[in-house]
């Protein structure tokens, strides 16, 4: 299969080095905006800046230029961008003929919008979907054991997606349910910054169990008003999804709730990253797509409280702890 995938970022490159791999012996072409970068990622074989070491498959060819003329003649075509360039990638590819899936997790800042509502402004007519689950890139790359959820209304992406990457080391498992995956994605980066928060403050594995099972039922019920599954959220864009990132010392959202708990200041918290905490971003646009959906979500509120400055890290968790009793339930 012949695939182009848009973003020379961590997540892009690493699912390219994972289709280049492919025993199915797809040609793979990285697309980078910056012509210095995408020469410098050909000559080195590798992506030095995000996953250094890591070398290219022969298939796997890195460039730069137009995108809308590469695009013309893929059999798939993924987006690796982040939320903010997602709108502007799908005007270039309005027309194409090719299946197109995205990568990228969060609300558009601005209009709240999924992935999949841009797409339907700006391209409906677009067979398109979403790859999303619990996946570091380094471990994608590194070929370790990964599985994902390839989520769209249309068929043909699903298949293309499962066929261009489904392989030993990567499970790629199809779903209908879009609704309930993008939500996953977007939500489980908030919930990742309030679990580094706790873990910051040393309030015990017992604090991150009951935050990460309350945080899930926030998920699910912003899901369910949306539209989605219930049991999307059970699964690998849901749960998965939202452990590995609320746990694991790779994610980005983590790591800045750990630096807001040490004191840091937002700015330089997401300074100290290098890479994009999706989380920061979308954090506001989460919680007002859940205001507007009438759906309550404490935890959302209040990392949302702490990255605008208006609540310091303790006040945070007092404010979640004194909250009135009520019945368990989604």
């Amino acid at each position: 299969m012949k695939i182009v995938v848009l973003g020379a970022g961590a997540w892009g490159t690493a699912l390219a080095v994972s289709a280049a791999a492919h025993a199915g012996g797809n040609a793979v072409t990285l697309w980078a905006r910056d012509e210095q970068q995408a020469a410098a990622m050909q000559a080195a074989r590798c992506n030095q800046r995000y996953l250094p070491g890591l070398a290219f498959a022969p298939a796997l060819q890195v460039v730069a230029g137009d995108a809308r003329a590469l695009a013309a003649s893929a059999e798939l075509i993924v987006i690796g961008t982040p939320m903010a360039a997602l709108r502007g990638m799908l005007q270039l590819l309005k027309d194409s003929q090719a299946p197109i899936a995205w990568l990228c997790k969060g609300f558009e800042a601005g209009t709240g919008l999924m992935a999949h509502e841009v797409c339907a402004e700006v391209a409906p007519q677009l067979a398109s979907g979403v790859l999303s689950g619990p996946s570091f890139a380094q471990e994608v790359a590194r070929a370790q054991p990964t599985a994902l959820v390839a989520a769209s209304r249309h068929a043909p992406v699903r298949e293309a997606l499962v066929q261009a990457f489904h392989g030993p080391s990567l499970r790629v498992y199809a779903s209908e349910d879009i609704v309930g995956v993008e939500v996953g994605g977007a939500v489980k980066n908030v919930l990742a910054i309030a679990t580094g928060l706790c873990d910051g403050l040393q309030l015990g594995l017992n604090a991150r169990a009951a935050l990460i099972t309350r945080g899930l039922a926030e998920m699910t019920r912003l899901g369910l008003a949306l539209g989605a599954r219930t049991d999307t959220f059970m699964g690998l864009s849901g749960l998965g999804d939202l452990v590995l990132t609320a746990t694991g010392d790779l994610s980005r959202n983590r790591r800045v709730g750990l630096l807001l708990a040490d004191g840091k200041s937002l700015q330089q918290a997401v300074d100290s990253l290098g890479h994009v905490a999706e989380g920061v971003y979308s954090a506001r646009t989460v919680v007002q797509r859940a205001r507007a959906a009438g759906v309550e979500m404490p935890i959302a509120e209040c990392v949302v409280a702490l990255l605008d400055g208006r609540l310091h890290a303790a006040d945070a968790v007092a404010r979640l702890m004194e909250r009135e009793p009520t019945v368990e339930r989604r």
